[in-house]
């Protein structure tokens, strides 16, 4: 039934992220069409399709987009083709076009060797140049890149061969058939004849898309369809093909290098790399500035070797050589491809500055051994020095960018490492328990879980009774009870009790798998607020060069031209070597670096943050609308309200009596999935229950059809069956007596939906249902409020209950009567007004309204955690996290715009010091040293200030509203 604009919008395909393209099975088995479907009406349409091709043999999975007018179908070969479901469409009354769809994967690469804005520019463009290549988003922060391409034309090796002719190393994360892929270590092969067997008896097996075995024949990757084989049979048809001398065995594999891996080596690359340039750089700024002064150190280092060659100049180029051309060498590396590229970042400014310091010493040290009156000072601990502090910053950096991504560590490592496997016989009874480890558990396995153990995956309650623990997963703190039937999800934990869990989703299919993927997606994701560092980048390196160059200029002219005071000119030092100085300065302390990390991480921490707490934003873009959001429009059942509606009241206007009005009702309402359509099915059930009476009869429903926003008609038993509301009645021109006007005002005034049921063009009777509102709904609105964010309603049941609603919760603007349609048409007015819009809806049925709103808000999605139409994802059904996913928002964006002030206060402060502009006032002068120093003390201050969003607290929590059992109850 369709009372309140809930069309039963399918779910769309259930999709870990923006991935929706890629495929998620190998094709191999399996083909995908798309359809321009043209006469869908409405989401009740999209259901229909949906429901009709989703019963074909041979459908994998369809998904029906009533706003774009598409379709887009999985299926298997063997079963059917495109021409068949092409037909059953059109069979449905809807004209068909089929359109081809240009085949699309995805991987995922891990990048080495970017420092700034730039370089990640640099890896993109050299991605996008590649033939094949549709799209590529590459993270400084997260260091990945996620690329698009046609598996036709390219491929991963050539994406990883473009990233090292640009001069970075590249890893490759995932590709887009890896979702379903085990790694096994083989063990016993003797022969390629081996391997061959292997690889033949593994094909054979059904489910499987492709078996790839290595060279040496010690390690197997297989591809397959979850719903037919898994990893544990994948072992047993390895172990059965080897027989007496020839036994082979198969063990899980695990890739090695994983994130946390490469993070740790790369912390400890940098560590080294710091230590061995301090074992170096100390004494060349110890022999440079310290020791001279201390006598007799100083008169032995002031020792004449040959001309003016002394033991100090040659000790320091002695130990500054090895940081310059060994520990240094990245930078000249970093620097060639760069510029090899046309393309400038911060291994080129260190690069010029280290290396006009170097052999500007280099020089010094020639001309002191070649002339006796020569007096010259070198800057061999200016270049050691340099070099030390930009690695301890990089050291840092990476350490706190680590922390950036605790949150996500955190829920990676919520599934169990193993799990307790039965084996039941027909009777359900126990022959067999053993412990293996999560990732060979399979679809269908019976799983028993002990009071205190994990959760390993998504499945249902089969048998026993117990509380689990979901805070992880969903934030919500109070254990909920589980019982035969209800679902549990992987990572969290049983309290007391033991139950027999039979899953349902392994693998890269579970919640806590899509909730890690939506969070990985929604970091390399880039906002728009970084579009503003991206285009600083772009002329900030050869501008800062230009400006160095300018500066040596302007100090080396007066110097020469003997302008300038010489009490301005340091001892032991000319005018060249001053302006010198100050020109490697200003290409010191002007790195952009901290530019490019102010916005991916704040990002990072911003929804790792919201993912721990039960909300997931799907990106920088999400998170940057949310926080301009003046408006927030709310559907009413299942989202003001619990969505458990119930009926609380029964009236019969003629002589018929109660129980066939409720066997018409029921036997009309059974094939509709709304929530008003179960509410008045289950109260057949309790009537048939309370008076004992049997409902065997087997009814007759023809003509079965929904009326979006109104109710149902079917024909029963010869009879026609109007179920609905008001506005349906007057469509089939069933006269209103006043005595149902009567009741329908009474109910309405009383904020309940009252359902009509008209037998043969009359009103027999009526159901006032009552779907009581969530405890925080009115504490939500009112602090919106306070946010100076207004709060809509808008929802397809009548206006006298949604007023009576509204008035309740204080909302003062309402829309009522409103079909799905009709709900993003209203959004559309609002934006036309210039407001920014978030729509909040159940994610399922509300689909065209999210789409519609700036920011769409998918609330109580449970396990669905993917769902395509929302920017944001709710976990939990408090209303509270709509305020948490907007504050988060303002605060991650307030964040940011301080970390853009920090990176840029370095350097508009630091470049005019740097260049000397106080010098001839104060005295005081950026040594390049110290000009490296306040480099690296900038990344590092801005990665820093982005963890202080790790401290986030909700603004509004209202769990202890939600403390008692009868809070969901009607």
């Amino acid at each position: 039934m369709e009372m309140d604009g809930k069309d039963n919008l399918t779910a769309p395909l259930l999709r870990p992220s923006e991935d929706a393209q890629a495929s998620p099975r190998n094709e191999k088995n399996t083909r995908k069409v798309m359809f321009r479907i043209r006469g869908i009406k409405c989401a009740s349409c999209a259901a229909s399709i949906e429901s009709a091709i989703g019963n074909m043999k041979g459908i994998e999975s369809i998904s029906v987009s009533p706003i774009q007018g598409q379709a887009a179908i999985r299926y298997r070969p063997a079963f059917v083709n495109a021409k068949t479901i092409k037909e059953a469409i059109e069979d449905l009354n809807y004209e068909v076009d089929e359109f081809p769809e240009q085949e699309i994967s995805v991987c995922r690469l891990r990048i080495k060797g970017m420092a700034c804005t730039s370089c990640s520019e640099s890896v993109e463009r050299a991605l996008l140049m590649v033939n094949g290549v549709k799209r590529a988003v590459v993270g400084l922060a997260l260091e990945e890149a996620k690329i698009h391409f046609d598996p036709n034309i390219t491929d991963s090796d050539h994406l990883i061969e473009a990233i090292e002719d640009a001069g970075f190393g590249a890893d490759l994360i995932s590709s887009g058939d890896d979702l379903n892929k085990v790694h096994l270590k083989l063990e016993g092969l003797h022969s390629p004849e081996d391997a061959i067997l292997i690889q033949s008896s593994l094909e054979a097996i059904e489910g499987v898309n492709h078996v790839e075995i290595d060279p040496m024949g010690q390690k197997v990757t297989v591809a397959y369809d979850p719903d037919l084989t898994g990893p544990r049979s994948l072992i047993k048809c390895i172990e059965e093909t080897g027989q007496g001398p020839n036994f082979f065995s198969a063990r899980l594999h695990t890739p090695p290098r994983s994130r946390e891996t490469e993070r740790h080596h790369e912390i400890r690359v940098y560590r080294n790399q710091f230590l061995w340039s301090c074992l170096f750089s100390v004494p060349v700024f110890m022999f440079s500035m310290v020791f001279p002064m201390l006598s007799p150190i100083g008169d032995w280092l002031n020792y004449k070797l040959y001309n003016n060659l002394t033991t100090g100049i040659v000790l320091r180029w002695v130990l500054c050589s090895p940081v310059q051309f060994i520990i240094g060498w990245r930078f000249y590396i970093g620097s060639y491809h760069a510029l090899k590229r046309g393309s400038s970042n911060m291994d080129v400014l260190v690069a010029l500055g280290t290396n006009a310091a170097y052999f500007y010493s280099v020089y010094i040290v020639i001309k002191a051994s070649t002339s006796r009156s020569f007096e010259g000072q070198d800057f061999f601990e200016t270049s050691a020095m340099l070099i030390s502090f930009i690695l301890l910053g990089k050291y840092l950096e990476v350490m706190a960018k680590g922390k950036t991504s605790d949150a996500l560590a955190k829920l990676t490592d919520l599934a169990p490492e193993t799990a307790f496997l039965l084996t039941l016989n027909e009777d359900g009874n126990v022959i067999s328990e053993i412990e293996i480890s999560t990732q060979l558990l399979q679809r269908n396995d019976v799983i028993k879980i002990v009071p205190g153990a994990k959760v390993p995956v998504d499945g249902i309650v089969i048998n026993g009774q117990s509380h689990v623990n979901e805070s992880m997963i969903t934030g919500e703190a109070k254990a909920i009870a589980k019982r035969p039937g209800d679902k549990v999800i992987g990572g969290t934990v049983n309290e007391n009790g033991c139950i027999l869990v039979k899953a349902t989703h392994v693998g890269s299919e579970t919640a806590l798998s899509q909730i890690v993927q939506l969070v990985e997606a929604a970091q390399l994701a880039r906002a728009p607020v970084q579009k503003l560092a991206d285009k600083i980048s772009r002329f900030f390196v050869p501008t800062v060069v230009v400006a160095a160059f300018l500066t040596w200029l302007a100090w080396f002219i007066p110097g020469e031209a003997h302008l300038l005071p010489q009490s301005w000119i340091p001892k032991a030092m000319d005018g060249f070597e001053l302006a010198l100085q100050f020109g490697i300065s200003v290409l010191v302390v002007a790195c952009p670096c901290a530019l490019g990390l102010a916005t991916p991480t704040a990002v990072m921490v911003a929804t790792g943050k919201g993912a721990s707490q039960g909300v997931l934003i799907k990106g920088g873009d999400a998170l940057e609308k949310a926080h301009k959001v003046k408006t927030v429009i709310f559907d009413k059942t299942g989202t003001l309200t619990v969505g458990k509606p119930a009926v609380v009241h029964t009236k019969i206007f003629t002589n018929m009596p109660l129980q066939e009005l409720c066997n018409l009702a029921s036997a009309a309402e059974a094939n509709s999935e709304h929530p008003l359509a179960k509410a008045v099915v289950g109260h057949a059930k309790k009537l048939h229950q309370k008076y004992g009476s049997n409902n065997d009869h087997t009814v007759e429903v023809k003509d079965f059809e929904v009326h979006p926003g109104a109710g149902v008609s079917a024909n029963i038993d010869g009879k026609m069956v109007l179920v609905g509301n008001k506005r349906l009645m007057l469509a089939f021109q069933v006269p209103i007596s006043p005595e149902v006007q009567d009741y329908m005002s009474d109910t309405e005034n009383l904020a309940r939906t009252c359902v009509l049921v008209a037998v043969d063009g009359l009103i027999c009777g009526a159901f006032a249902v009552s779907d009581p509102l969530k405890p925080e709904a009115g504490h939500v609105v009112s602090f919106l409020s306070s946010m100076s964010i207004s709060s809509i309603m808008v929802t397809g049941d009548n206006w006298a209950t949604a007023s009576a609603i509204a008035r309740e919760l204080g909302i003062s603007t309402v829309f009522a009567e409103t079909d799905p349609v009709g709900k993003a048409e209203k959004i559309k007015e609002l934006q036309m007004k210039g407001l920014t819009v978030a729509m909040v809806g159940d994610g399922i049925n509300d689909s065209p309204a999210l789409v519609a709103a700036d920011v769409g808000m998918a609330i109580g999605a449970g396990t669905d955690v993917a769902i395509e139409a929302a920017d944001v994802v709710l976990l939990k059904s408090n209303l509270e996290d709509v305020i948490t996913a907007i504050d988060l928002s303002r605060k991650t964006i307030s964040r940011i715009k301080l970390n853009y002030m920090w990176a840029l206060g370095y350097n508009i402060l630091g470049m005019p010091v740097a260049a000397g502009v106080l010098f001839p006032f104060t005295g005081i002068r950026l040594p390049p040293w110290l000009a490296g120093a306040c480099m690296a003390a900038s990344s590092v201050s801005v990665v820093c200030s982005s963890l202080l969003l790790q401290a986030y607290k909700k603004p509004l929590q209202v769990e202890d509203l939600q403390g008692s059992d009868d809070y969901c109850s009607v």
